[in-house]
């Protein structure tokens, strides 16, 4: 049945040449991998509850929430060498790939330790307490806790180029292999600690931050022995063209991470100031259920970023009509799937965390909205990134993040449409470009584009 399954999405999305069938066999892996991850992540709500209460859950969400901002440290370059990767390996250009990997690595290297000096220092200045929102009993464990967490992501910054360079090869399919593998390992270590009489927000943030950084550590050492052996960094091999290359191209994307971080992953943030952690807590379940498309979707059109790049520079454009066709006819079925998910969505909350945490229907309809855009505008953005002509994106986003943070406060808190507000802000944030990106896509790809829209 499974096979079936595979079969039936490669004639959907893909013609049969060599590119499309290295995609739908990625696309059948990550289909594997994203379900057990689905499975997995929605185990580990219950059993976090359970572990923590739930202040210390909402506590958790936020704080990974702000962590998370700063990813946009990398400054674009994991995108800038996604790209400029795929490009030098396609010429056959080996050994400038090399280069670009070793730059990339070493920078963001440089990058990351200054990040952790800094946030070791300044957390010596800051009563996190405060910042989140919450009892001043967490006030000491939060001193510990936060330094760790953000020494962890702050490594990851490095060590997770090896999956950037894995799908500018066309290895589609990493990224859903680390999510799965690391959230069985949360489940089953979580799991283990509740076993426990101990309930720790330190240990919990400890451990959790840890498994992903072991996995990329592994992975690094595996690729770079092993398939990257001809890519690996190497110090000598780091050059400011190297750098100008793909930061010309990362500074873009930089801009656009900015914007998206502030778009998606504040939410978090104003819900506990605005409100309490508390209430982080059904919102996040909400997003989490809903999210179940959004990540169906990705596994749909993370493998064509790539490909479409090495297409485009080809200029194969008959291929990437194509594909962009049968991805917009699969696009359909979401609202589909959304409304029967919105039917259901009592039903589903109550089995999955019991009647404890009460979900407002009005959130669970904005929800539904808000994956509806961003799956649409995926159609199109994820052509757009492949070719780098992200200019008119980066103004939009710039627009979107800095209208979100006071239109989210506005409807949350003005208009007392509390948590519903905030996600409904996010919509109108997303509205305009699902306009915009339909017609840049096809400018691009009937050589109409000019001026920003080929830029």
């Amino acid at each position: 049945m499974f096979i079936d399954l595979i079969e039936k999405i490669r004639e959907l999305t893909v013609i049969k040449n060599n590119r499309s069938k290295n995609i739908a066999k990625h696309l059948g892996w990550s289909i594997v991998y994203k379900v057990g991850s689905i499975l997995a992540n929605f185990l580990l709500v219950p059993i976090t509850i359970n572990y923590l209460s739930i202040e210390n859950y909402g506590i958790w969400l936020t704080l990974t929430s702000f962590i998370a901002w700063f990813s946009f440290f990398d400054i674009g370059l994991g995108n800038g060498l996604r790209n400029k990767f795929a490009e030098a390996k396609a010429t056959g250009n080996y050994k400038e790939a090399q280069g670009l990997v070793s730059t990339a690595y070493f920078t963001i290297s440089a990058i990351s330790i200054v990040l952790i000096l800094l946030f070791v220092l300044c957390n010596f200045f800051i009563d996190w307490s405060n910042f989140f929102n919450t009892s001043i009993n967490v006030k000491k464990e939060l001193s510990i806790l936060m330094p760790i967490v953000f020494a962890f992501f702050a490594i990851q910054l490095v060590l997770k180029l090896i999956t950037t360079i894995y799908q500018a090869d066309q290895n589609h399919s990493i990224q859903n292999k680390f999510q799965f593998f690391s959230q069985v390992g949360s489940v089953l270590i979580i799991w283990l600690l509740t076993q426990t009489n101990n309930n720790s927000l330190l240990i919990f943030g400890v451990v959790f931050s840890a498994i992903p950084f072991v996995l990329l550590l592994f992975l690094n050492f595996y690729a770079f022995n092993g398939v990257y052996k001809t890519y690996k960094p190497l110090p000598k091999l780091w050059k400011r063209e190297y750098l100008l290359d793909i930061s010309g191209l990362g500074l873009k994307f930089f801009v656009v991470q900015i914007a998206a971080l502030i778009l998606f992953s504040t939410d978090n943030y104003i819900i506990t100031k605005l409100f309490s952690p508390e209430e982080v807590v059904p919102y996040n379940i909400a997003f989490k259920y809903y999210s179940i498309i959004t990540m169906g979707y990705t596994i749909l059109i993370t493998p064509f970023w790539s490909s479409f790049t090495e297409a485009y520079k080809n200029e194969d454009f008959n291929w990437i009509k194509n594909s962009v066709k049968k991805i917009q006819k699969i696009w359909f079925l979401i609202p589909i799937a959304l409304l029967v998910m919105t039917l259901l969505a009592d039903w589903f909350y109550d089995k999955w965390v019991g009647d404890s945490i009460t979900i407002p229907a009005n959130l669970s309809y904005s929800m539904a909205l808000f994956v509806a855009m961003v799956t649409f505008n995926m159609i199109y953005v994820n052509f757009i990134n492949g070719v780098g002509k992200i200019k008119l994106q980066l103004y939009s986003s710039v627009v979107s993040m800095i209208i979100n943070i006071p239109l989210s406060i506005f409807m949350g808190k003005n208009l007392g449409l509390g948590t519903t507000g905030v996600i409904l802000a996010t919509c109108i944030c997303l509205s305009y470009s699902v306009f915009l990106w339909p017609i840049q896509y096809r400018k691009l790809i009937e050589n109409k584009a000019t001026g920003i829209w080929n830029q």
